[in-house]
């Protein structure tokens, strides 16, 4: 009893202190967080915010290559977002010759642009509520359709919000010729890289820039050299006066994943099965790749996006681990059903349902998690895919061919195969009667992967033959493994609690916890869909005795500094500016010191999908670009708190410090209008 009314206390501790800054709320519904974004000093409108009837800003938030965030900074259609979510298209477009990754780039005119195939940007032109249109009958592939048939280049989703309770329309404009303006070298867009990911203080300069280009109608097009700079109905202006600890901020852009309302089942797996067994089997996997990538300039070019994708949600389950244990999450979450069921009892049987299908589902997506990060991380494999692919063309097919063996190396796909086999074959219980037969012929995991990789014929462009794909034994292990993914794709969704036969008693739970719990404030959980959310600037308390402040400048970089380590190699333009205090308009005293503002924190509710998104001051005015999260913060997709959840972002002050100092392209800083 004593520890029941603890836990309690606790949950309602953090209920009611926690709430200020939390929560993503859908920007068509924003009027009615207003008057409490206006108490925290926030100076603009519902309707500057969103509208459908005069441009806003949400005309200047785009989603990036469908999973980040952007911002048009400009007349002429150039946009800002992360270094890591352009990451692709800059590691695409370098090679050892021009390698963009290590030495930056910056077009010095429009026409030094450098188009980056297959990156889209969508920009929102309304969102809208459909849950009684679909409740008449109407299906979500008619609503679509209808909405992408008002306009040229229009695409459009259906998405559901609490667990299916509403469903929400939402109407993009596609761009498809984005273009590459310019981007830091990776010491700099990349500081620090893994050891520093997910840390406070932070001094990574994490941005790039493109443009959207449109036709002579300002519409969507394909890439043509006869298109123009897009010009879009609203920009984002640029503040360069700074932050001071409790300034209101305000962050715009596509979160993509939160599950606010899960029980302490769905906690309780992802804390103690889901996210250990994927962070031991991405730790082998690095390893393997940064001994690689140490050992030659071509190999870390080839494995540098493969490299950096692995380790960020790697590095990010550490820290929600952490996160869930130090707040004591699954207790709350228990003390909180606890409640339900004894002030709701003709309705506690949603939990008892929630609970038996999280039983049902477990050994399924338990699997399915375990195949994605094993066996369907042998690089291999694709090939056959591409090979036996009927759909393509032989010209789509060799362009995919030399895709793929462009960022390819057999040596380190061995090493991977053989430790994810070996992984999957010691942890699972699901094998195909042809898996198993063939780990039995050849003496086990490890050397059956050792035989693969020395007698395939596929582990070149040059060496690959059509003739002899299906004889291969790649091929022979691709389709030994298939029934295995063919089990696992009934279980293939963003979580858990996704698998239809769970999520089906989300609905009437999450209804019923809307209707019982009036103190609580419920937004929708983040889906990649554009979201606001807003708090302050504020450090806080990492440790006890240990406040770190919300403000990190140069000096952090310098003091970083090792020629010695790639990753802390800075740009000597920048050892050259710190030497001669050549600030330019960029230089600040803080703390005591002349000195260039890097990064800050606030208490804004972000997960990924905010990478890139646009930080904004009471005004409107951007202040810097988000990009990351402290590592005890990364908890806060399932629960946050404002004592200890921060988001980091680069301030902008350094971004224009870098665009003129390191990349010498102040036409950009003029075209933006500072």
């Amino acid at each position: 009893m004593k520890r029941s009314l603890l836990i309690f206390a606790l949950l309602f501790a953090t209920t009611f202190t926690a709430i200020a800054d939390k929560g993503m709320w859908l920007p068509s519904l924003i009027a009615s967080r207003i008057d409490d974004m206006k108490s925290k000093g926030f100076k603009l409108d519902a309707e500057d915010i969103y509208s459908i009837n005069q441009a806003s800003l949400k005309d200047a938030v785009v989603m990036f290559d469908g999973g980040c965030t952007g911002e048009i900074v400009s007349e002429k259609g150039l946009l800002l977002t992360n270094h890591h979510c352009g990451y692709d298209a800059i590691q695409a477009l370098s090679t050892v010759e021009h390698d963009y990754l290590t030495n930056g780039f910056w077009a010095m005119n429009h026409a030094e642009e450098l188009y980056c195939e297959g990156l889209k940007v969508h920009i929102l032109v309304r969102m809208e509520d459909v849950t009684d249109r679909i409740a008449a009958g109407e299906t979500k592939a008619d609503i679509i359709a209808k909405a992408e048939a008002e306009g040229v280049g229009f695409k459009a989703t259906v998405e559901s919000m609490y667990y299916g309770n509403e469903a929400y329309l939402f109407i993009y404009r596609e761009f498809n010729d984005v273009r590459l303006v310019g981007t830091p070298p990776t010491t700099i867009g990349k500081f620090g890289a893994d050891n520093d990911n997910w840390i406070w203080p932070r001094h990574t300069g994490d941005f790039s820039v493109f443009r959207i280009y449109a036709n002579e109608n300002n519409e969507p097009a394909a890439y043509s050299s006869d298109n123009k700079p897009y010009k879009p109905a609203r920009h984002f202006h640029i503040s360069t006066k700074g932050i001071k600890e409790g300034d209101f901020t305000m962050i715009y852009g596509f979160p993509g994943n939160t599950q606010e309302y899960i029980t302490s089942d769905a906690v309780k797996y992802v804390a103690e099965v889901s996210d250990p067994t994927k962070i031991a089997l991405r730790t082998q996997r690095l390893d393997i790749i940064g001994a690689a990538q140490a050992s030659s300039p071509a190999i870390r070019i080839q494995y540098a996006a493969k490299q950096a994708n692995i380790a960020n949600a790697w590095k990010k389950w550490q820290g929600e681990v952490k996160g869930i244990n130090r707040l004591g999450t699954y207790d709350k979450k228990l003390a909180y059903e606890e409640r339900f069921r004894r002030e709701n009892p003709d309705k506690a049987y949603l939990l008892d349902s929630l609970a038996a299908a999280y039983e049902r589902n477990y050994e399924g997506y338990y699997h399915y998690e375990l195949y994605s990060e094993t066996l369907r991380g042998i690089e291999l494999t694709q090939v056959v895919y591409i090979a036996l692919n009927d759909r393509l063309s032989e010209d789509e097919r060799q362009a995919a061919l030399e895709r793929f063996y462009k960022d390819y190396n057999h040596n380190v796909d061995r090493q991977i195969a053989v430790a994810m086999l070996s992984a999957y074959a010691e942890k699972a219980s699901i094998f195909s009667p042809e898996l198993s037969a063939l780990l039995e012929e050849h003496g086990g995991p490890a050397a059956y992967a050792e035989w693969l990789y020395a007698n395939t014929t596929l582990s070149s462009l040059e060496s690959y033959n059509t003739e002899n794909v299906m004889s291969d034994p790649i091929t022979e292990f691709t389709l030994a493994i298939e029934p295995i993914r063919m089990y696992v794709r009934d279980y293939t969704y963003r979580n858990f609690s996704n698998i239809p036969d769970i999520e089906r008693w989300y609905r009437p739970y999450v209804k019923a916890l809307m209707e019982w719990d009036k103190e609580r404030a419920f937004f929708p959980d983040a889906n990649l869909t554009l979201r606001v959310a807003y708090g302050k600037v504020a450090g806080y308390w990492y440790a006890d005795g240990e406040y770190h402040l919300p403000q990190t400048t140069l000096e952090g970089i310098i003091a970083k500094d090792n020629p010695d380590i790639y990753d802390y190699n800075v740009p000597q333009a920048l050892r050259d500016a710190y030497a001669t205090k050549d600030y330019g308009r960029w230089g600040r005293e803080i703390n005591g010191k002349y000195t260039v503002p890097v990064c800050f924190i606030a208490t804004n509710h972000t997960t990924g999908g905010n990478s890139g998104s646009p930080v904004i001051n009471a005004k409107g005015e951007l202040i810097g670009i988000n990009f990351d999260r402290t590592w005890l913060s990364t908890m806060s997709d399932i629960e946050f708190d404002e004592t200890l959840c921060r988001n980091i972002i680069c301030d902008i002050r350094y971004v224009m410090f870098v665009i003129d100092k390191v990349g010498g392209a102040e036409w950009l800083i003029e075209e933006m209008g500072i």
